[in-house]
Order: C-alpha cells, then sequence, then structure tokens
C-alpha cells in the first residue's frame, strides 16, 4: 500500500465534537421541538440556500442569525454561537492531527464556514499556527463539495490529490473529493477515524503513538 502525504480535515463535526447532538441540546433549552432546528433550517429549501450563501460568505452570520430567529420564532441574537454553544474539541483527532505533522504528512484544514462575526467556531484553535493550510469556505467564495475549494486546498498543501486523504462527517462531500483522486474517511467515530488514518498515512496517531 502507497502512503499519503496529505491529510486534510474537515473542522466541526471532525476537530469538534458531532454537531447534531450540540443542536437537539439548543433545541431543548430553547423549548423547541425535538427536530424543529433541523427541519426549519436546513431541509426547508430556502433555509438551505441561505445556509449556503452562508457559507459562501454572501450572507453574514448576523444576518442568518436574524432570518433563523424569524423562522424559528425565538430571538436570533448571536444564535449560532447559542445553537453550537455545546461544542467541543475532539482531542483525539486534534491529537491525530498534530501527530500526522510531527511525522511529516502535510495537514490542511477546509471547513464550510458559518461566519466568523459574532461567533466563531474556530477561536482557540490557532488554525494558521498548527496546520499547514487553512481553507475557509467563506473567505475564498466557495464551497464544498465544489471541486474548486478542492483544488484551492491542493495548491495550497503543494500535493496532488492521489496524495492526500480527505475527512469529512458530511457523507455527501466525500464522493467529489474521491473523484478527484483523495482517499476519503467519513468521521463518524473518533477511533475509528484515527484507525484509518493510521492505515492510510503509515504512522501511528493514536495515544500509544
Amino acid at each position: 500500500m502507497t502512503h499519503r502525504k496529505g491529510l486534510v480535515l474537515d473542522f466541526g463535526g471532525v476537530l469538534t465534537a458531532p454537531l447534531f447532538p450540540a443542536a437537539l441540546a439548543f433545541e431543548e433549552r430553547a423549548g423547541l421541538a425535538r427536530g424543529a432546528l433541523i427541519s426549519a433550517l436546513y431541509l426547508d429549501p430556502e433555509a438551505a440556500r441561505r445556509t449556503q450563501e452562508l457559507e459562501r460568505g454572501t450572507l453574514t452570520q448576523e444576518e442568518w442569525n436574524t432570518e433563523a430567529g424569524r423562522v424559528l420564532g425565538i430571538p436570533g441574537d448571536n444564535l449560532m454561537g447559542r445553537v453550537f454553544a455545546d461544542l467541543r474539541p475532539e482531542t483525539s483527532v486534534l491529537a491525530a492531527a498534530a501527530a500526522a505533522r510531527r511525522a511529516g504528512v502535510k495537514v490542511g484544514i477546509l471547513s464550510n464556514s458559518v461566519g466568523l462575526s459574532p461567533w466563531n467556531l474556530y477561536e482557540g484553535y490557532d488554525l494558521e499556527r498548527e496546520y499547514d493550510a487553512v481553507v475557509i469556505s467563506g473567505q475564498h467564495g466557495l464551497r464544498k463539495p465544489e471541486p474548486e475549494i478542492f483544488a484551492l486546498m491542493l495548491d495550497l498543501l503543494g500535493l496532488p490529490a492521489d496524495e492526500c486523504v480527505f475527512v469529512d462527517d458530511t457523507e455527501e462531500y466525500l464522493p467529489p473529493a474521491a473523484a478527484l483522486g483523495f482517499a476519503t474517511v467519513h468521521a463518524r467515530e473518533p477511533r475509528e477515524t484515527v484507525a484509518r488514518l493510521e492505515a492510510l498515512l503509515g504512522v501511528p496517531l493514536g495515544e500509544a503513538g
């Protein structure tokens, strides 16, 4: 097996705990019916369009907050931050990424943005120092799963897709990356993710490594 030299990681749901449980916890705190947030903001076509605009940087987080609050019938003030207040770092995957980089693997972050203000998903992670390349969708007018955003990441890493692994918790983003030549990993459970990366990269990434 030829081991890959580059690792491209999604952020939310890969380097953090899963997003869905945090959203469910918010629904309970806000007195919303279970599933109301997902249904109103992600399954509705108009809401999905607004979220894609947010990811491209053509809609601000404050604008998203205001409209989402209106749809849900709750205050929109810092709504994104309130929804994901329970989100925590996924320490095992963060440690694996750091171990990969120490072993000489180039590591990049490729994330669909949720805006940076008033709530910054990436605050405290020091992405520019800890990783070799960082692509946040809203800063480039692109979003996953568009091939152009993967190409931008590859340019920054200086590697072809067939030398890289792409990890995302959103399964629909994996086939476009695979079509470009990436090995792909669907992040569902951290230990499984780390084990798959050890096999693909050929370096120890767990606590024992």
